[in-house]
């Protein structure tokens, strides 16, 4: 019987579906466990060979927990909300949700033909309006809570409105806005609503603030980090500004030592342990102040009279011990005071410069440590202790989000401000002892004595630094600090695919609705683009106030400020309902909660998380954020959502590039003057692509244009050579180069031989391309290993590996690549070794044309084969060694079918125990083998020690040293009785030819050694 795997594949996928095998009940008496995956982004261009390698490592530990007995949630749904979904429907004038509702039809097919053990009843959309109402409500509870110091957890606005009214803010420990200012309990009784209201949104956990954002104008949006690369968007490319905009935001700050210090209880690799670190970033110091000095007309000595408004500028260092090596402050451009204190011969130049950093990221400058650009603002700043006048610079190393945006700079002790000193021709004052500051920054720590340093001198770092804090809290210009580089997170996306945000606004104070009158929808608009004035896309909506009186969105021609009142134009970021989703999986039809105490009691949080290393950082500590927040608010039971995290590693393309011929000329002094009728002449360069092998073989040195059309004429190549004018251009000095262009990888063979004709229709600007082949009219392209992805035209579709080679042959295919961390190449080509086996594995359960199975009692030798299978599988899947998983079975199999085993007593659990990796083929053996119920309700074959215990061994029989024979004997002979044997052996009696021997050495369970 052959082995139909498309016939058996699809009529297991239907009997999984119809049957609802892999449902989980909330209420179950087995213990749970929770494996969930990162879920995906429904993009139109489906899945690719490279999406699913989490998914298949996920599915089989799942399937192998259910075989140990344990009630399994695996579940699966979208983050369906996000800017290419707009992108395209600005483009196509589609709703999103069509698209997007198209998409996930896609990718549910694909996802069900790889057999995924996916419990579908539990799937949620972040998109759907039942899905995000919860995200909205989550919003809400943020929106009402603040963070109190002293109990360090989240408590109700509501709690801290009392406290205000009893003894006003002055003894509240709260993370909230630097610019809070003290009042008595009178004072806030005697506030006005609206006074208060501000007051409030000061403390509250999502806040509404003017923050410096990364804008990306034809986008229309404000971008995340990890959502720029190289200093433009991630989708499409388009440059990126940097700009004040008021925001939303989350006080995820708030949490860093918590998100810091739990870390120690998950079990998560180091490395990404230490990536949140990085993130999070914690720095112990002091905040000091520097008061702002100016320099009146027509006095030359400093005074301390500050421009209006400027006060001074505070600044967080590590480093408190060092102040007196500071020679000049530096501030971010974007810095608030930076135009307060610029002055006005300064004026056009600083203005300048914040315009050009304007269109560098934040990434970008940070990552800049060559470049050395700054300006003087004309201000200064008073020393703290030595009260001399301080130069203040802008530069763009300092950034506005980090710290307070600004740096005291101490050249001798920091080598960004050395370079920046020694740019500028700025001062450097050593104030280390016996340090050598003449070529770089001495930045040493332990063991350091500070010197001119007044009553700093003399003392150790650690000495050092304690005593600059307790004489800057002596004069009231500083204090000790504990810093965090994570930042508030933006909350605010200027898009309108997205979550709408439950809040309206009287007065311009943000009010939220209430939980009975959500979800708020996402109106139809006409245009996703923004408005012509420059708001989000919502504005575009004729119909989006709030009607307080109905509790209804109304159209915004009723709005009149009493009653009926602007909703929020903005909309939620993509992370929002990423954030939570694990918690609505267990139980995602509950319309009165957002998942029910019961449930999360059981299900707890995820006790296996797998996805792409992308999110170590963003999406992780957004989650972990929301959890302890709900856990603080008595909405959850658990304070980290995922135990185990492990992220899979990426599956690499293997690209196919064409050489596309160049000119370049090598410019000297005597043919520069020709160089602008080159450049003109070669716009009319044709396309022309010559034949990977033949150009790497006569371009070693370097090939002139003159020696191609002598080698390998093409017409158009031919025409091009003789119209060159001769008396302007020497056109022997003309030389070839390459341009490599991505092909899509279905054009080319195994041999990388490239269909020429496929190519040309490709792309209409290919269609008059010329060809240089090899001698035998072949095409060979360039072949190199990248990261797969459909810009890069090298995606392999899961859907044809599936169609000719069967889904269990993808599934352990991809997981016998490599370790499951590590990235590595697909090469389809070797997959027909691991579809062998499957056919192999195969005909262990037939005779020919018959399923037969022997009821007969197994060999040893069979019996051995399966346990120590049964041993290194479960060892592998429990350590995430999948791998080698799939070669154990190979050698299994080999190894049973070299001793034609067809009994039962080793067929049947071996098909239980390839299950997780090859579920297809498994639910058919079981089935054949006359097993009514799924093979999922079986149990997980024990491993028994007993059959690997050795109970014979083959003694080497040497003869003076010399091994001549081997003798398979017990291990439970005596010495006496393994001579005995040995002696009467036929063997022994010809080598001995009636000598008797002089001496028998036994060494039992070792060797038989006879000295003649």
């Amino acid at each position: 019987m052959n082995y139909n795997f498309n016939e058996i594949e699809a009529r297991w996928q239907k009997y999984w579906a119809d049957n609802k095998t892999f449902k989980a009940s909330n209420t179950s008496e087995k213990s749970k466990f929770y494996v969930l995956d990162m879920f995906p982004y429904p993009s139109g261009a489906g899945l690719h060979v490279g999406h699913p390698l989490g998914y298949i490592a996920s599915d089989i530990y799942a399937r192998y927990k259910r075989h140990k007995g344990f009630n399994v949630l695996h579940p699966q749904g979208y983050d369906s909300f996000g800017l290419p979904a707009e992108q395209y429907a600005i483009q196509t004038g589609q709703h999103p949700a069509v698209t997007t509702e198209n998409n996930i039809k896609r990718y549910r097919e694909q996802l069900d033909k790889i057999g995924f053990s996916f419990d579908w009843s539990r799937e949620v959309r972040t998109s759907d309006p039942e899905y995000y109402k919860w995200t909205q409500w989550i919003f809400i509870q943020l929106f009402e809570s603040w963070y109190d110091h002293e109990q360090d957890k989240s408590r109700a606005i509501s709690e801290l409105e009392e406290i205000f009214a009893s003894e006003g803010n002055t003894r509240v420990k709260a993370a909230c806005d630097d610019d809070i200012e003290d009042f008595t309990a009178e004072e806030w009784n005697a506030f006005s609503s609206e006074e208060k209201q501000q007051v409030l949104l000061k403390y509250r956990l999502t806040y509404l603030a003017e923050t410096e954002v990364n804008w990306c104008p034809q986008l229309g949006t404000v971008l995340a980090n990890d959502e720029i690369v190289n200093g433009v968007s991630e989708r499409g490319g388009y440059p990126v500004v940097r700009k004040k905009m008021t925001q939303w935001s989350m006080r995820i700050s708030a949490f860093a030592e918590r998100l810091l210090q739990d870390l120690n209880k998950l079990d998560w690799t180091e490395s990404l342990k230490e990536s949140q670190r990085n993130w999070i970033g914690k720095s112990v110091g002091a905040m000091v102040e520097f008061p702002i000095l100016s320099f009146p007309e027509g006095e030359e000595k400093v005074q301390k009279a500050p421009p209006s408004g400027a006060g001074g500028i505070r600044v967080f260092t590590t480093r408190p011990d060092t102040i007196f090596g500071v020679t000049f402050m530096t501030l971010a451009p974007e810095h608030e005071l930076v135009k307060k204190i610029t002055t006005p011969e300064q004026k056009e130049e600083v203005e300048a410069y914040i315009a050009a950093s304007a269109k560098r990221s934040e990434r970008e400058r940070m990552a800049d440590v060559k470049s050395i650009t700054g300006v003087f603002t004309g201000a200064y700043a008073e020393h703290p202790f030595t009260k001399e006048p301080v130069p203040i610079w802008i530069g763009d190393y300092v950034l506005a989000g980090y710290g307070t945006g600004a740096v005291m700079a101490v050249p001798c002790g920091d080598q960004r401000d050395y370079d920046f000193a020694k740019h500028f021709d700025l001062p450097i004052i050593n104030i280390f002892e016996n340090a050598d500051i003449s070529e770089e920054a001495f930045s040493g720590k332990e063991g350091t004595v500070i010197a001119n340093s007044d009553f700093l001198s003399g003392l150790k770092y650690k000495e050092a630094l304690q005593k600059a804090i307790l004489e800057l809290e002596k004069l009231g210009l500083g204090y000790g600090k504990t810093n965090y580089r994570l930042r508030d997170a933006v909350f605010s996306r200027q898009r309108y695919w997205g979550e709408p945000f439950p809040v309206y606004y009287v007065n311009g104070m943000p009010q939220t609705i209430d939980l009975e009158h959500l979800p708020l929808k996402l109106p139809e608009v006409e245009k996703y683009l923004p408005t012509e004035t420059g708001e989000p896309p919502l504005g575009n909506s004729a119909e989006w106030a709030w009607d307080t009186k109905d509790n209804k969105v109304v159209p915004n021609m009723e709005i009149n400020e009493e009653t009926i009142f602007r909703l929020e134009l903005n909309t939620m970021p993509g992370w929002a309902g990423s954030s939570w989703y694990l918690f609505r999986y267990m139980d995602p039809h509950n319309e009165k909660e957002f998942a029910s105490k019961e449930a999360q009691q059981y299900w707890e949080n995820v006790d296996l998380y797998i996805g792409g290393s992308e999110h170590a950082t963003g999406h992780l500590l957004y989650s972990r954020f929301w959890t302890k927040f709900l856990k603080d608010r008595g909405y959850l039971s658990v304070e980290e959502p995922f135990k185990k995290l492990i992220n899979q590693g990426m599956i690499l393309g293997t690209s196919a590039f064409v050489y596309r011929l160049s000119l370049s000329w090598p410019i000297t002094e005597k043919n520069k003057d020709q160089e602008k009728y080159l450049k003109w002449f070669s716009l009319k360069f044709p396309q022309i692509y010559c034949s990977a092998k033949l150009y790497e073989r006569f371009s070693g040195g370097g090939i002139t244009l003159k020696e191609i059309v002598d080698k390998h004429p093409t017409k158009k190549l031919k025409e091009f050579y003789q119209n060159l004018d001769a008396n302007k251009i020497d056109k022997d000095q003309l030389m070839v180069s390459e341009r490599l262009i991505h092909t899509d990888v279905s054009f080319v063979n195994n041999s990388d031989e490239l269909d020429i004709d496929q190519f040309k229709n490709w792309r209409p600007d290919f269609h008059n391309a010329e060809f240089i082949t090899e001698e035998d009219g072949t095409f060979s392209v360039l072949r190199e290993v990248e990261k797969m992805s459909k810009s890069k035209y090298n995606v392999v579709n899961p859907d044809d590996i599936c169609e000719n080679y069967g889904a269990d042959t993808l599934r352990m295919y991809e997981m016998f690549l490599g370790p499951l961390e590590q990235a590595k190449p697909w090469n389809t080509a070797g997959i027909t070794g691991v579809h062998n086996f499957l056919k192999k594995l195969w005909k262990l359960y037939h005779n020919g044309e018959e399923f037969q199975v022997s009821e007969e009692k197994a060999s040893a030798e069979s019996l051995k084969t399966l346990h120590k299978t049964i041993k290194k599988v479960t060892e592998d899947i429990e350590n995430f060694s999948f791998n080698t998983s799939v070669s154990t079975f190979m050698i299994c199999v080999n190894e049973l079918s070299a001793q034609n085993c067809n009994q039962r007593e080793v067929l049947e659990p071996l098909a239980v125990l390839i299950a997780p990796y090859a579920p297809h083929i498994a639910e058919e053996l079981w089935s054949n083998l006359g097993n009514s119920e799924s093979v999922i309700t079986a149990e997980y074959p024990v491993y028994e020690e007993k059959y690997l215990v050795e109970s014979t061994k083959n003694y080497p029989i040497s003869f003076n040293g010399k091994m001549r024979f081997t003798m398979e004997l017990p291990l439970d002979m005596s010495k006496d009785e393994i001579e005995n044997t040995v002696l009467g052996d036929d063997r022994t009696k010809s080598y001995l030819s009636d000598v008797p021997p002089k001496k028998i050495i036994v060494v039992p369970g070792k060797i038989v050694n006879i000295v003649i």
